[in-house]
């Protein structure tokens, strides 16, 4: 997982190179009998039986300077004929690695799962998925890669399990308070059914990071915890049973040969005390920042000083932790000499071709790790990361991938100069660009809101049909768009939207996008339809932004928004306007109230008419009138129906 967590997969070297969207499936309720457990009974391996040790244990510190070879098993190169990488594969290519004169390899999840996320949903942390081969297969790689001095890392995935591991399966069926939903962040709903999430906390990939179960009774029930996909339901590391998990799964690797392990989500193992709310205005679909409550809260480093201290028990092993923690001293902090021994810096990777920035990421991270001693780590693209040609490329024509190509080479070249650990994804050495596969080929992806294939992207008509929560002029039944066919969006017009995307305003991004920000953001403020939630039972903002003339905007409070328009006029805010005059989110009197996410939408609570909502619109409308002599007009089309 990371800031981009696997919703793109990136060409690899071998026989399946490609971008494959993960088929993350969205749904709202999970339900006892849709969860089959593991056939597999996970088994410890005690020291007396270990199979093999690390490659030289004598070596306590190759880490610090070492060339680390990223492989994504699936489609690095497939040994059986179906289609699919494998662990033979890997072998195969070993030769070819030793020449390339890497010193490790790091394998992305090769563990059993019913691939949800391609291998980050865990079902059995101590098995290897069918796909890929089994343990006796695995135990072949390490020791032919041990004998040509190459070192492997596995992909570990601690934050959350699959929906199919043997305890979620338990979890479900034991009930409110039992030891076995202890295991993850299982809590009851908010409002006097329990139908509004435990908090406000949203998916890393878009949408509630909560869903509700139905519990054994068949009645609805409480809700979990997923910061990513809801087949991924977090661990709680609260739990000493979880951490004593965790111990008993690196050992078992470690017992194995293994020679370290890659951390995924390292900054999220710990979640905030109590869960409190998270600023919603800051969250973006796939990204986050240092002071958001899902991620880097203090308790997540006692966390990595039990990991450090099973891993010192194997001398030669290592950890590198994905930490996508922008300050500098916060990131240190997981590199002191008890924690994890090297991290991940994208600043790299994330950096635009240009002098400053390339100089700026290489500078930061020099910086970053100077404090604890810890060497610097280097990466240019990874499987959440868009390959450096096509990064790097002005467009996609033949002429700008080979500038893509050229670039690439140079920023290699210039990686491995650097001092520390330089990370190398599978076929960045053969400057393969990103490959997009053709329509029929990719897995539909469910969302919560509507159900839509990657064919909208080249075009066509997308239907989004809602519920009809309430009568007449206030519903949007359906409405169609047509989308470019070069895939990208209309010119960015709203600076928070172009915020949220990373981009300037005016600027055409890639539409699909456009589409998941846009729903992250209208989600946020409960303008996403949901049949459970009272609050998106609107038609939206409900007054439009009003253009006052220069003197009238003087004559707001100076804290009130102005934003100049070209004719001379002044756009402020209606939802400031609103609270300012008293009118907070929740305002009124069922049947209908203000939205207690978004105070411009008035909402239907139950039963309300039309006169309900126009009762209270006159009554928001006359209270900024008063205060401030600004009369609001209404954004929905009213049709034998007046404000007046």
């Amino acid at each position: 997982m990371s800031q981009t967590p696997n919703i793109v997969r990136s060409a690899s070297a071998g026989s399946t190179s490609n971008v494959v969207h993960a088929n993350v499936v969205r749904s709202s309720a999970v339900t006892p009998s849709a969860v089959t457990p593991s056939a597999v009974t996970p088994s410890a391996v005690t020291p007396s039986q270990r199979r093999a040790q690390q490659l030289d244990p004598t070596d306590s510190t190759w880490w610090r300077n070492a060339v680390v070879y990223q492989i994504y098993p699936r489609s690095f190169a497939d040994s059986n004929g179906d289609g699919v990488g494998d662990l033979g594969g890997v072998i195969s290519k070993l030769g070819y690695l030793e020449l390339l004169g890497v010193d490790a390899i790091w394998l992305s999840p090769v563990m059993r799962s019913p691939m949800a996320d391609h291998g980050y949903d865990v079902s059995d942390p101590r098995d290897i998925d069918p796909l890929f081969g089994d343990l006796a297969e695995l135990d072949r790689l390490v020791a032919d890669a041990h004998s040509r001095d190459i070192r492997v890392a596995m992909d570990l995935v601690p934050n959350h399990t699959s929906v199919e591991h043997p305890w979620f399966a338990e979890a479900l069926a034991a009930g409110r308070g039992s030891a076995a939903r202890s295991r993850y962040y299982f809590r009851d709903g908010q409002g006097p059914d329990g139908s509004a999430p435990p908090n406000n906390w949203v998916s890393v990939f878009g949408g509630p990071a909560w869903s509700r179960i139905t519990e054994p009774d068949g009645t609805p029930g409480q809700w979990y915890l997923h910061l990513f996909a809801p087949e991924q339901p977090d661990v709680n590391f609260d739990n000493p049973e979880v951490v004593a998990d965790l111990e008993q799964t690196l050992r078992f690797w470690l017992d194995r040969g293994i020679d370290g392990f890659r951390i995924d989500v390292a900054h999220g193992l710990a979640k905030a005390p109590g869960l409190p709310d998270m600023d919603l205005d800051t969250a973006i679909v796939l990204r986050h920042t240092d002071s958001d409550p899902r991620f880097n809260n203090p308790q997540v480093h006692p966390i990595h000083r039990r990991i450090r201290a099973v891993v010192d028990e194997y001398p030669g092993a290592f950890t590198v932790g994905e930490e996508w923690v922008d300050d500098n001293a916060q990131f240190a902090a997981y590199l002191r000499p008890d924690e994890l021994h090297l991290g991940f810096n994208f600043r790299l990777a994330m950096a635009a071709f240009t002098v400053d920035e390339i100089r700026g990421a290489i500078d930061n991270s020099l910086a970053a790790v100077k404090a604890v001693g810890a060497p610097p780590t280097w990466a240019l693209s990874n499987h959440d990361v868009y390959r450096e040609v096509t990064r790097y490329a002005p467009d996609d024509s033949p002429e700008g991938i080979a500038i893509g190509t050229d670039r690439a080479r140079a920023m290699l070249l210039v990686e491995l100069a650097l001092p520390g650990t330089a990370f190398i994804y599978n076929g960045a050495e053969l400057g393969l660009p990103n490959v997009e596969l053709p329509d029929e080929v990719l897995i539909p992806v469910e969302w919560v809101e509507e159900k839509r294939t990657r064919a909208l992207s080249s075009g066509g008509v997308l239907y989004v049909v809602g519920p009809p929560h309430v009568s007449g002029s206030w519903t949007l039944t359906a409405q169609a768009f047509t989308l470019d066919p070069d895939g990208l969006s209309a010119p960015l017009r709203y600076g928070e939207l172009a915020s949220r995307l990373g981009a300037d305003p005016g600027t055409r991004v890639d539409a699909v996008k456009v589409r998941e920000a846009v729903l992250a953001l209208r989600r946020g403020k409960g303008m996403v339809s949901d049949a459970a939630d009272h609050d998106t039972w609107s038609a939206g903002s409900f007054f439009t932004n009003p253009l006052l003339d220069a003197a009238q905007a003087a004559t707001l409070p100076e804290a009130a928004p102005r934003y100049p328009q070209p004719d001379g006029t002044v756009k402020s805010s209606a939802a400031w306007l609103i609270e300012a005059a008293g009118f907070g989110k929740g305002f009124g009197t069922p049947p209908a109230t203000l939205s207690t996410k978004h105070t411009l939408a008035i909402t239907n609570r139950g039963g309300a008419a039309a006169d309900d909502l126009l009762r209270l619109a006159r009554q928001v409308r006359d209270g900024v009138r008063d205060r401030f002599a600004v009369t609001l007009v209404p954004e929905p089309v009213l049709v034998g129906v007046s404000l007046d």
